[in-house]
């Protein structure tokens, strides 16, 4: 049993879980202080999502929802743990999803694109965004958390201005991307029939591949060795040969157009459309941080952790209102997306209760 919980893999899921079973027991409490009339019902309803309909292509449809959802989330995940590899922390990669959302949008709507140039362009324009980060900390030492929340309020008001000429004239959303132009949303090879959803994408593929090509370069590749080399210590890896300014830039470049890909996987879908008026950024960005350390900083890990947290912010929309406020699923929601950051303090906690019953185990020898 020691022998298994000394495993990463295995601390990992276990600080998952507990993450997870504590979140719903507050949220439960909270809901009880509240109204205890409607707390099980609510919280239970939370738990089960899409899986509360009672007609079975609903549910499909309904699941295929937060599956579309869930892709960005996975994408900004990977965006926090790529650069967080590298010594790094990318708060910018919500600034870096807005930048990718502007360019596919307005390369669609604005220029007629299709979805393959689109989807390029969101991640090129990523990418430049994020590599703004990694000139900063590269040459000025100006720390990413501080340029990447600058500039995440810096893309948010750019791409409302910018996207405010491809709107609708009455409202402040952009238009609709299957009635202006069809040609840019991705195409569904066939899941749009196996979720009853036409929403479902390519995008479900693809982001499952995108999570095993990036444990790949991490683990496997000279390259991520370098990079995280130079996350280590800056200075260590100079002295090695290594280019440490290059790798810096090119770790939040490569975050930037993660986090791009996944703004290009959810608004191509023709899912949602961009508010031209919002004053605040959209969540996806913060969220991938909760997602990357509730997977246990791994890139399969945070396909579960983003699966999970989308399903319960979905979930709480089926929470018993005549109880309740509809703010609450909010609230139970950002609870257990708290806790996540208590991950590697439970792994933490782990080993230490190891080696101590290690310890006196010696002793007693």
């Amino acid at each position: 049993m020691k022998k298994l919980l000394k495993r990463e893999g295995v601390q990992a899921f276990l600080a998952s879980i507990i993450c997870i079973l504590l979140g719903l027991l507050i949220g439960y409490v909270v809901l009880l202080l509240i109204n205890p009339n409607g707390a099980t019902e609510s919280i239970v309803k939370l738990v089960q999502n899409f899986f509360v309909s009672k007609r079975a292509n609903l549910r499909l449809k309904n699941f295929g929802n937060t599956l579309t959802k869930t892709i960005p989330l996975i994408m900004c995940s990977l965006s926090i743990l790529f650069s967080y590899k590298v010594g790094l922390f990318n708060i910018g990669a919500a600034g870096q999803y807005v930048a990718g959302a502007c360019a596919c949008l307005y390369a669609a709507l604005g220029w007629g694109w299709g979805w393959l140039p689109c989807m390029l362009f969101a991640m090129v324009i990523a990418a430049v965004y994020g590599a703004i980060v990694g000139v900063l900390k590269a040459y000025c030492n100006v720390n990413e958390v501080i340029s990447g929340i600058m500039l995440n309020w810096i893309g948010l008001y750019t791409a409302n201005t910018i996207l405010s000429s491809v709107k609708e004239t009455a409202s402040p959303y952009t238009l609709y991307l299957d009635k202006e132009n069809p040609s840019a949303l991705l195409p569904n090879i066939g899941l749009d029939k196996l979720f009853n959803n036409s929403t479902v994408t390519i995008a479900v593929p693809m982001a499952l591949i995108i999570a095993i090509v990036v444990s790949i370069v991490l683990n496997k590749t000279r390259i991520g060795y370098e990079l995280r080399a130079t996350g280590i210590n800056k200075n260590a890896a100079k002295y090695a040969g290594m280019a440490e300014n290059r790798n810096i830039i090119m770790t939040l470049a490569i975050s930037g157009a993660l986090a791009g890909l996944g703004a290009s996987m959810l608004y191509q879908t023709g899912y949602m459309r961009w508010e031209c008026t919002q004053s605040s950024v959209p969540a996806m960005g913060f969220n991938g941080i909760a997602a990357a350390f509730l997977g246990g900083l791994s890139p399969i890990g945070t396909i579960f952790s983003s699966f999970f947290i989308q399903h319960i912010t979905d979930g709480g929309s089926n929470v018993n209102t005549n109880f309740y406020s509809s703010q609450i699923s909010d609230v139970i929601s950002s609870v257990i997306i708290y806790l996540c950051g208590f991950v590697l303090f439970i792994k933490l906690t782990i080993n230490k209760m190891i080696s101590r019953s290690d310890e006196k185990k010696g002793a007693k020898n």
